[in-house]
């Protein structure tokens, strides 16, 4: 994504200037609260954004620009090429047809097999995904959460695509099943050689799963980097913030006085000016309320755009001095800043 701009009907700035790369093999977790802009990235990777949305920058996909596609070649990328997991389960399966049917539709559509080959091919699937073939009988109702979950990882590799996006795939499992499901997608991607872009609000999920992690903000990428260190460390308050929501297990300050962050992410369609985070940042400068800040590198591959990072350093170098001893987000205490 080069440059990935979508603006809706009546001007509300849901993706701002998007920048991210994705590698055969590899998992990119997009991390942020409801409202950021992960789904509305997600959807504009296939195109299946409503018809007032307006988009802006590149698409490419293995070179090729989905955005300036035509409507043949967009359907025929469509699963065959990159496929996506919707966001529950149960309101993506159609409730009166055979899940043995849905997962074989995409292999009937793009001509990889016949009617029978089709049934053959999701009974494979599901065994795949780990599901006796016999459950490609049942309706959607007849499963568990978990169960549904898998069918739709299942149609969402009928094509052997190259690319999978899964929205929020384990947002409504209970957490076995959720363990269960994130390394049955990590086996898939590292077997398959396929890139996973995997969105969720939990930073916990993302950092065991993926290599690196893009944390979104009010529609921007606010900081990029490996995956665990970013979790572990983040350089923005925001990140830092959304790190610190989750308790640490064995960890007692963070089980007794958990740290939030006070107020919503702002309205697409009314952004603050300066930075769009600072009216909820803790430790947010006068010049950040009029100075929008761009990524900077905070370290070797990792980025963040806050004006407290590697502003004044060399290119590689850590974080700016400024920046130690200030608080996670959510703490009582304030630095003195001069």
């Amino acid at each position: 994504m080069r440059n990935l701009t979508v603006t809706y009907a009546g001007g509300a700035a849901a993706v701002r200037g998007v920048d991210l790369r994705l590698d055969a093999g590899s998992k990119l977790g997009v991390a942020g609260e409801s409202g950021c802009g992960k789904s509305t990235l997600a959807l504009a990777l296939l195109r299946l954004l409503p018809a007032g949305a307006r988009v802006g920058g590149e698409i490419l996909l293995d070179g090729e620009d989905v955005l300036t596609m035509k409507w043949g070649r967009v359907r025929a990328v469509r699963w065959a090429r990159a496929s996506i997991v919707f966001q529950g389960a149960m309101h993506s399966l159609n409730p009166v047809h055979r899940v043995g049917d849905q997962i074989a539709e995409p292999v009937l559509l793009h001509g990889r097999a016949t009617a029978a080959g089709a049934r053959k091919r999701a009974g494979e699937l599901l065994e795949q995904v780990g599901l006796p073939a016999a459950r490609a009988s049942a309706y959607p109702h007849e499963l568990s959460g978990g169960q549904r979950q898998r069918v739709m990882i299942a149609m969402a590799l009928a094509c052997d695509p190259r690319l999978i996006v899964a929205d929020e795939p384990t947002t409504a499992l209970d957490v076995m099943i959720q363990a269960q499901i994130l390394r049955l997608v990590e086996q898939l991607v590292a077997d398959q050689d396929v890139g996973l872009m995997m969105i969720s609000h939990d930073l916990a999920v993302l950092a065991g799963t993926c290599d690196r992690l893009a944390v979104m903000y009010a529609g921007r990428i606010v900081e990029e980097g490996p995956a665990a260190q970013v979790y572990e460390d983040a350089r923005h308050p925001y990140a830092r913030a959304l790190s610190d929501a989750f308790p640490r297990i064995g960890d007692p300050s963070s089980r007794f006085a958990p740290r939030g962050l006070p107020g919503d992410p702002p309205d697409p369609s009314a952004l603050p000016g300066g930075c769009t985070f600072h009216p909820r940042c803790p430790v947010a400068l006068d010049s950040c309320t009029v100075e929008d800040q761009p990524l900077r590198q905070a370290r070797a591959g990792w980025r963040a755009a806050c004006v407290r990072v590697g502003r004044d350093g060399p290119e590689g170098a850590g974080p700016d001095r400024r920046c130690e001893g200030v608080p996670h987000p959510g703490s009582e205490a304030r630095p003195d800043i001069p």
